[in-house]
């Protein structure tokens, strides 16, 4: 089966050619349909902003390489294990994806904390692949009005979903997002459906924040060239804001973001971090003085069912019109990092709509 796959660690963006990561292509072994599972083949694999990481090594290194890649997918169901009826699809079917298979029987599974499933690890099956087997539950059946590239977009939007439930941004608060990258974008438009005012955007990429504006950023700030701290103060005369979300990873913004957060309100660091990276907290001026909520989200458990009802009302078509082959995968990566476009998505299959 066709598969994308690590097969070299290194930097896409290293200045020497001979250290970078590369991706190919290859045949992995094929994997029968288990009694509890469902098969499908695959239309769209989009490109998360951690791909490139997994790439570099950053992230769960020394895994022995080849390493298929890819958990943002869509695509048509082919077949249907024999005890796979709980969710009623059917070979044909339009279907995404949560690349995360929870046990449901585990303490954390029991206790309402399914991202912490002891055993998610199990369905850990690439999924920019010509075909992906993976279990019942990790699949929803897309909406008529929802197109198979969009539907690719189910596990980010579902991400961003989850940062709303812990935002709880309310009618008539005011909003900031650090980062205007998918998750960014995505997570600005759902901000603007619940109502928040003074909606900004912190993004170097002008495009970016062009985008931002027709999706509801009443303010755009570009942080290379203006003072930020400076720019969102004025934006709430002095007060800063109620809701913050980062979905840059930069590190130079951390403290920042804190600065920007109004007494009572609440901060969510929605993106990958680095591993030895240690922020600097004063208890005192933030959790003491201040009250903030701090959070910040690593997977989307339970929100899945709602994200796919709230696809139709976002405005995807931005991140689905830059499309490779799956034998052009590396290429892709390439794309990805260069940051021209706000997503990159791999077509598996070709002529699957």
């Amino acid at each position: 089966m066709r598969t994308a796959a690590i097969t070299k660690y290194g930097s896409l963006k290293d200045p020497d050619p001979s250290k970078h990561g590369k991706v190919e292509v290859l045949d992995f072994p094929d994997k029968e349909t288990g009694p509890e599972e469902i098969r499908i083949k695959v239309a769209y694999c989009a490109i998360c902003g951690s791909d490139p990481h997994m790439i570099e090594g950053t992230y769960f290194p020394g895994v022995v390489l080849p390493r298929g890649i890819g958990h943002e997918l869509s695509g048509i169901v082919a077949e249907v294990g024999s005890r796979a009826v709980h969710r009623g699809l059917k070979v044909g079917d339009r279907v995404a994806a949560n690349f995360v298979h929870f046990c449901g029987d585990c303490d954390f599974c029991l206790n309402q904390k399914q991202q912490f499933c002891t055993n998610k690890g199990e369905y850990s099956r690439p999924g920019m692949a010509e075909y992906v087997t993976w279990h019942e539950q990790q699949f929803y059946k897309l909406p008529d009005n929802v197109s198979l590239k969009e539907g690719s977009l189910l596990e980010p939007s579902a991400i961003c979903v989850r940062m709303m439930d812990k935002l709880s941004p309310k009618m008539g608060q005011t909003a900031l997002v650090c980062g205007g990258g998918p998750i960014g974008l995505i997570a600005l438009q759902m901000l603007n459906i619940y109502g928040v005012t003074n909606l900004t955007l912190i993004e170097p990429i002008a495009e970016r924040r062009a985008l931002a504006k027709t999706f509801g950023a009443v303010n755009v700030i570009d942080p290379l060239n203006e003072k930020v701290e400076e720019a969102c103060m004025d934006i709430t005369k002095g007060k800063g804001f109620d809701c913050v979300l980062d979905a840059s990873g930069a590190t130079s913004m951390m403290n920042t973001l804190l600065k920007l957060t109004t007494p009572g309100g609440t901060i969510v660091y929605g993106a990958m971090y680095p591993l030895t990276y240690e922020m600097p907290l004063n208890l005192a001026e933030y959790l003491y003085r201040r009250e903030l909520t701090i959070t910040g989200v690593f997977i989307a458990p339970y929100v899945f069912p709602r994200t796919v009802q709230t696809l139709a009302r976002l405005n995807l078509k931005a991140f689905t019109e830059c499309v490779y082959p799956l034998e052009q995968a590396h290429e892709a990566m390439v794309t990805t990092v260069s940051g021209k476009y706000p997503k990159v998505l791999v077509e598996c299959n070709p002529g699957l709509e």
